[in-house]
C-alpha cells in the first residue's frame, strides 16, 4: 500500500491536469468545460488506484486485483460522456473534439494514478499544444473553407441563438465566436466575431438576407471584405 500523501498527491495532480484541458473547452463555450474534464480525470485516477492498491490482496491470484480489469472499463465507459457531446446537424458533426479531449484525460487519469507522471503530464501539454494551436493551423492550411463574420448588433439576449439557428439551416459550423470589448454602453452596440466553417455550396446573398433578418443585426460582413474595404 502506498503512503496517503502519494495517493494525495496523485489525486491532485490528475485534477489539475484534467482542470487545465477543460479550461481550454470551456474558453470556447463547449458542451463539456472544467468540471467535467477535472472529474473524468479525478475519476479515471481514483479507479486506478482501487485496482492497484483497493483490493488488499484479495485478487484471484492472491496477491491482489489485476489493475488492467478496471483500467479497461474506464476507457470503454467513459463513451457514453463523449457521446453527450456529439451533435449532428445536417451534414455537420459537432463535438468530436471534447468528447476525444474527455476519453484522452481518462488516460491521463489513468497514467497518474498509475504513478507514471511523466507521461501523464505530457499526454497534457501535448492535448493543450493541440486544441489551442492545431485550429490556427486548420484555418491556415484550409483558410479556403474557413471565413470571419463581422456582426455590428445591439445587444439583445438569444441574438447569438437565433444567429447560430441561421448557420445551422445553412450548414454552417462555427469554429469560435468573439464579442468586441469596445462596446458603445449608451446605445448597446457591438461587434462579435464568428469563425465559421463554410459548406461547399453557399447562397452568400441569401445567407445576408437571413443574417440582416434577426432583430437587433445592423450590418454583417465577412471581415477580410470589410478590412479591404
Amino acid at each position: 500500500m502506498i503512503h496517503e500523501q502519494e495517493i494525495l498527491l496523485r489525486l491532485f495532480a490528475s485534477a489539475i491536469a484534467g482542470g487545465i484541458v477543460g479550461m481550454e473547452r470551456e474558453a470556447k463555450n463547449r458542451p463539456a468545460g472544467l468540471r467535467t474534464h477535472i472529474l473524468v480525470t479525478l475519476g479515471s485516477t481514483l479507479i486506478m488506484l482501487i485496482s492497484m492498491y483497493g483490493f488488499n490482496g484479495m485478487g484471484s491470484s492472491g496477491e491482489g486485483g489485476e489493475p488492467a480489469r478496471l483500467a479497461a472499463q474506464v476507457v470503454s465507459g467513459i463513451g457514453f460522456l463523449g457521446a453527450g457531446t456529439i451533435l449532428r446537424n445536417g451534414n455537420n458533426i459537432n463535438g468530436l473534439t471534447t468528447a476525444a479531449s474527455i476519453w484522452v484525460c481518462g488516460g491521463i487519469g489513468l497514467a497518474i494514478g498509475n504513478g507514471y507522471y511523466f507521461g501523464g503530464i505530457a499526454t497534457t501539454v501535448i492535448v493543450l499544444i493541440t486544441l489551442k494551436s492545431m485550429g490556427f493551423i486548420e484555418r491556415k492550411v484550409f483558410r479556403n473553407n474557413y471565413k470571419s463574420l463581422v456582426v455590428n448588433c445591439r445587444k439583445r439576449i438569444g441574438l447569438i441563438g437565433d444567429v447560430g439557428q441561421i448557420f445551422g439551416k445553412n450548414n454552417i459550423s462555427v469554429r469560435d465566436i468573439k464579442v468586441s470589448t469596445d462596446i458603445d454602453e449608451d446605445e448597446g452596440l457591438g461587434d462579435i466575431y464568428f469563425t465559421l466553417k463554410l459548406p461547399s455550396k453557399l447562397i452568400t446573398a441569401k445567407f445576408f438576407d437571413e443574417i440582416m433578418c434577426v432583430e437587433g443585426i445592423l450590418s454583417a460582413g465577412w471581415e477580410e471584405d470589410l478590412v479591404d474595404a
